[in-house]
Protein backbone atom coordinates (compact mmCIF):
# COMPACT_ATOMS: atom_id res chain seq x y z
CA UNK A 1 0.00 0.00 0.00
CA UNK A 2 1.07 3.25 -1.08
CA UNK A 3 1.30 6.34 1.15
CA UNK A 4 -1.09 7.91 -1.31
CA UNK A 5 -3.41 4.94 -0.50
CA UNK A 6 -3.07 5.59 3.35
CA UNK A 7 -3.58 9.09 3.00
CA UNK A 8 -6.75 8.83 0.82
CA UNK A 9 -8.03 5.99 3.54
CA UNK A 10 -7.31 8.50 6.19
CA UNK A 11 -9.35 11.16 4.62
CA UNK A 12 -12.51 8.52 4.50
CA UNK A 13 -12.12 7.85 8.06
CA UNK A 14 -12.00 11.97 9.31
CA UNK A 15 -15.22 12.18 7.29
CA UNK A 16 -17.05 9.45 9.15
CA UNK A 17 -15.09 10.13 12.23
CA UNK A 18 -15.62 14.03 12.46
CA UNK A 19 -19.48 13.31 11.17
CA UNK A 20 -20.63 10.94 13.09
CA UNK A 21 -18.99 12.79 16.64
CA UNK A 22 -21.07 15.39 15.65
CA UNK A 23 -23.96 13.83 15.10
CA UNK A 24 -23.55 12.04 18.48
CA UNK A 25 -23.06 15.33 20.45
CA UNK A 26 -26.23 16.90 18.37
CA UNK A 27 -28.69 13.89 18.90
CA UNK A 28 -27.31 14.14 22.81
CA UNK A 29 -28.45 18.27 22.90
CA UNK A 30 -31.51 17.15 21.48
CA UNK A 31 -32.50 14.15 23.63
CA UNK A 32 -31.57 15.46 26.48
CA UNK A 33 -34.18 18.65 25.67
CA UNK A 34 -36.41 15.95 25.23
CA UNK A 35 -36.57 13.90 27.75
CA UNK A 36 -37.45 16.99 29.61
CA UNK A 37 -40.55 17.71 27.48
CA UNK A 38 -41.58 13.49 27.37
CA UNK A 39 -40.62 13.27 31.01
CA UNK A 40 -43.92 15.71 31.56
CA UNK A 41 -46.02 14.71 28.74
CA UNK A 42 -45.43 10.88 27.50
CA UNK A 43 -47.74 11.35 25.11
CA UNK A 44 -45.23 14.37 23.09
CA UNK A 45 -42.43 11.13 22.94
CA UNK A 46 -43.38 10.27 19.21
CA UNK A 47 -42.97 14.15 18.15
CA UNK A 48 -39.76 14.57 20.56
CA UNK A 49 -38.04 11.74 18.43
CA UNK A 50 -38.39 13.03 15.31
CA UNK A 51 -36.15 16.39 16.78
CA UNK A 52 -33.99 14.01 18.52
CA UNK A 53 -33.42 11.94 15.48
CA UNK A 54 -32.68 14.96 12.53
CA UNK A 55 -29.06 15.67 14.03
CA UNK A 56 -27.99 12.08 13.06
CA UNK A 57 -28.37 12.46 9.38
CA UNK A 58 -24.84 14.22 9.35
CA UNK A 59 -23.30 11.26 10.53
CA UNK A 60 -25.08 9.15 7.88
CA UNK A 61 -23.35 11.83 5.33
CA UNK A 62 -20.06 11.34 6.30
CA UNK A 63 -20.33 7.68 6.01
CA UNK A 64 -21.65 7.71 2.58
CA UNK A 65 -18.57 9.36 1.74
CA UNK A 66 -16.02 7.15 3.29
CA UNK A 67 -18.03 4.53 1.78
CA UNK A 68 -17.35 5.95 -1.86
CA UNK A 69 -13.46 6.94 -1.10
CA UNK A 70 -13.36 2.94 -0.02
CA UNK A 71 -14.95 2.00 -2.95
CA UNK A 72 -12.83 4.48 -5.01
CA UNK A 73 -9.67 3.49 -3.29
CA UNK A 74 -10.35 -0.69 -4.09
CA UNK A 75 -11.09 -1.88 -0.35
CA UNK A 76 -14.54 -2.25 -1.26
CA UNK A 77 -15.34 -4.64 -4.10
CA UNK A 78 -11.80 -4.77 -5.75
CA UNK A 79 -8.18 -5.04 -4.79
CA UNK A 80 -7.02 -1.60 -3.75
CA UNK A 81 -4.72 0.82 -5.78
CA UNK A 82 -1.78 2.66 -5.22
CA UNK A 83 -2.30 5.56 -5.46
CA UNK A 84 0.37 8.70 -6.10
CA UNK A 85 0.85 11.44 -3.32
CA UNK A 86 -1.14 13.86 -5.22
CA UNK A 87 -4.14 11.92 -5.81
CA UNK A 88 -4.27 10.54 -1.76
CA UNK A 89 -4.07 14.28 -1.07
CA UNK A 90 -7.03 14.81 -3.49
CA UNK A 91 -8.95 12.35 -2.08
CA UNK A 92 -8.00 13.31 1.61
CA UNK A 93 -9.18 16.99 0.72
CA UNK A 94 -12.59 15.78 -1.35
CA UNK A 95 -13.58 14.50 1.89
CA UNK A 96 -13.24 17.87 4.57
CA UNK A 97 -16.45 19.20 3.72
CA UNK A 98 -18.48 16.58 4.86
CA UNK A 99 -16.13 16.11 7.95
CA UNK A 100 -15.51 19.96 8.80
CA UNK A 101 -19.19 21.04 8.18
CA UNK A 102 -21.15 17.68 9.02
CA UNK A 103 -19.64 17.99 12.63
CA UNK A 104 -20.65 21.81 12.83
CA UNK A 105 -23.87 21.71 11.55
CA UNK A 106 -24.73 18.80 13.30
CA UNK A 107 -23.99 19.94 16.65
CA UNK A 108 -25.84 23.25 15.39
CA UNK A 109 -28.66 21.41 14.77
CA UNK A 110 -28.53 19.35 18.23
CA UNK A 111 -29.05 22.97 19.72
CA UNK A 112 -31.76 23.78 16.92
CA UNK A 113 -33.96 20.55 17.75
CA UNK A 114 -33.57 21.43 21.59
CA UNK A 115 -35.08 25.13 20.98
CA UNK A 116 -37.81 23.14 19.32
CA UNK A 117 -38.50 21.47 22.14
CA UNK A 118 -39.58 24.42 23.55
CA UNK A 119 -42.08 24.44 20.89
CA UNK A 120 -43.31 21.01 21.48
CA UNK A 121 -43.78 21.68 24.92
CA UNK A 122 -45.61 24.79 25.22
CA UNK A 123 -47.42 24.36 21.28
CA UNK A 124 -47.54 20.86 20.44
CA UNK A 125 -49.29 21.39 17.37
CA UNK A 126 -46.88 24.54 15.99
CA UNK A 127 -44.33 21.78 16.47
CA UNK A 128 -43.46 21.24 12.75
CA UNK A 129 -42.02 25.06 12.89
CA UNK A 130 -39.33 23.39 15.16
CA UNK A 131 -38.42 20.65 12.94
CA UNK A 132 -38.48 23.10 9.71
CA UNK A 133 -35.76 25.42 11.84
CA UNK A 134 -33.74 22.37 12.39
CA UNK A 135 -34.41 21.32 8.59
CA UNK A 136 -32.38 24.90 7.77
CA UNK A 137 -29.80 23.75 9.54
CA UNK A 138 -29.50 20.66 7.55
CA UNK A 139 -29.24 22.08 4.12
CA UNK A 140 -25.25 23.13 4.81
CA UNK A 141 -24.72 19.80 5.50
CA UNK A 142 -26.40 18.45 2.46
CA UNK A 143 -25.03 21.01 0.69
CA UNK A 144 -21.21 19.80 1.84
CA UNK A 145 -21.85 16.21 1.31
CA UNK A 146 -22.21 17.30 -2.26
CA UNK A 147 -19.10 18.74 -2.51
CA UNK A 148 -17.10 16.17 -1.02
CA UNK A 149 -19.53 13.36 -3.37
CA UNK A 150 -18.86 15.51 -6.81
CA UNK A 151 -15.14 15.85 -5.77
CA UNK A 152 -15.01 11.70 -5.17
CA UNK A 153 -16.81 11.34 -8.06
CA UNK A 154 -14.56 13.34 -10.24
CA UNK A 155 -11.77 11.64 -9.49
Amino acid sequence: MTWGTIIALTGAVIAALLACIGSARGVGIACEAGNAVVAEDPTKAGKALLLEALPGSQGIYGFVTAFMVLMNVGVIGGSIAQLTMAQGWYLFISCLPIAIVGYFSAVFQGKVCATGMNILAKKPDDSIKGVTAAALVETYAIFSLLVSLLLILNF
